[in-house]
């Protein structure tokens, strides 16, 4: 399987995910401004949407929506269970239920504020954040968002939640969800996905992880991750 991603960004959700199960993948990059993938392809004609992640099964079939892709991957295997409960489980129900608050109310709002064009309401987009930050702090039920079992949906949150330096959101105001990224950021294989895709960690706690480039662009420095 190929997986298309940028170093970072949403795909390392499912980049962790085959980690954790232990599926053999290629990582393909994706250059944003040209959409021509590292291997010569035209991103294009692979995702017209032209945003990673993208998951390109042995068979050519393209699957693409990172949470839609980290299911397809739990499910591939048997081992998959432990990150993503079989149906008919209401516990399969409540990872979901996690995957769509993060794609709607966190993923997509946190991306505006990348974006100038939005700078005019930057402000309000983050008080929508940090309210829907501050309902999940509450909400989490034990070490992971449902409670003892890492699933597909701690690695999408964490993923997003790692953005929170760029977007100027201090998630230290959430006790629980700072706690979150430290044990997420802890993770064996968490680990060697970020070693893979080239991070550093860059802040004091060492939870946030960045591309070096992007690190040197705002006058940061950080430390390359080991698993």
């Amino acid at each position: 399987m190929k997986l298309y991603m940028h170093a970072a960004a949403c795909s390392l959700s499912p980049h962790i995910i085959c980690r954790e199960l232990g599926l053999d993948i290629e990582l393909v990059q994706v250059d944003r401004q040209t959409h021509r993938t590292s291997n010569g392809e035209d991103y294009l004609a692979i995702n017209g949407n032209g945003y990673v992640p993208a998951l390109m099964l042995d068979d050519g079939k393209v699957l693409t929506e990172g949470p839609a892709i980290v299911q397809f991957l739990a499910d591939s295997v048997p081992e998959g269970a432990a990150l993503l409960p079989e149906v008919g489980n209401i516990r399969r129900n409540e990872v979901q239920s996690y995957l769509n608050f993060i794609t709607a109310e966190l993923h997509k709002p946190m991306v505006l504020l990348f974006n100038p064009i939005y700078s005019s309401v930057h402000e309000e987009i983050r008080a929508l954040i940090s309210k829907r930050l501050a309902w999940l702090n509450g909400r989490l039920a034990g070490p992971y968002l449902t409670g003892d079992a890492f699933t597909v949906a701690d690695a999408y949150l964490f993923v997003c939640l790692n953005w929170s330096p760029w977007t100027n959101i201090d998630l230290k105001q959430w006790p629980a969800l700072h706690g979150f990224m430290a044990r997420v950021a802890a993770r064996p294989k968490v680990r060697e996905a970020l070693q893979a895709e080239d991070l550093e960690a860059f802040d004091a706690d060492g939870v946030y992880f960045a591309p070096h480039a992007y690190l040197a662009s705002s006058g940061r420095t950080g430390s390359p991750v080991r698993p």
